[in-house]
């Protein structure tokens, strides 16, 4: 599995990703609709996977932050980048209710704006897990938000540019790489309140970038 995982990280280091456009009116637009000042942390770590994402270089960055410090919200404002670039984000969480959570958040931030977007999980019925297949297949579903069930292999994306993973502590290493592995040069975004050891010395010998959160909300 150590091999794999290097095998699969010196893969990516060296395929050409997808260099994202910088910031346009949107994305401007989206920031200013946020109802709460961004602390200085917020503001520094999303000007970091900005800056990853305008890269050639396929993003992999650890975003670290005690619960309630603002991690969804940056979360939002990538995947919002990637979307309005053209591509598909897969937002990946350990629970069924933090799904539909997500889902509720993503429901108020971008009710003002042109993004489709969806959840999966166990308690959806087959007829509408096939509907949420075929649109993001072809292309219809800017968004999908899920559980294990995201990473079936029934599952194909049309123009997959970012995966999320949060609370990544709460999955198997073989999980997070199979769903990495779907695309060597899709962006990675990985949230976390509590890094396990590995994680964080992942990041500390630089095989990730790393982003923190230590300032809390007013």
């Amino acid at each position: 599995l150590a091999s794999e995982l290097l095998f699969t990280h010196s893969k990516r280091v060296n395929a050409d990703g997808f260099s994202h456009k910088k910031n346009n009116d949107w994305q401007i637009t989206l920031e200013r609709s946020f109802p709460y000042k961004e602390t200085g942390d917020q503001e520094k770590s999303i000007k970091e996977i900005y800056a990853d994402m305008e890269k050639s270089a396929p993003m992999d960055r650890l975003l670290c932050g005690d619960v309630g410090f603002g991690k969804t919200e940056i979360a939002i404002r990538a995947a919002f980048k990637a979307v309005d670039n053209g591509k598909q984000v897969v937002i990946l969480v350990p629970t069924t209710i933090l799904a539909f959570q997500h889902y509720k958040t993503l429901s108020k931030r971008f009710k003002d704006f042109p993004v489709t977007f969806d959840y999966l999980n166990r308690f959806k019925s087959t007829k509408e897990r096939n509907k949420i297949i075929d649109d993001l297949k072809n292309g219809r579903l800017d968004i999908i938000v899920g559980t294990h069930q995201v990473m079936n292999d029934k599952i194909t994306y049309k123009n997959l540019g970012l995966l999320i993973v949060d609370e990544e502590q709460k999955f198997g290493v073989n999980v997070k790489e199979k769903i990495r592995s779907l695309k060597e040069n899709i962006d990675v975004l990985t949230l976390t309140a509590t890094p396990i050891p590995r994680t964080l010395q992942y990041s500390l010998m630089s095989a990730r970038d790393l982003s923190i959160i230590n300032t809390p909300p007013p």
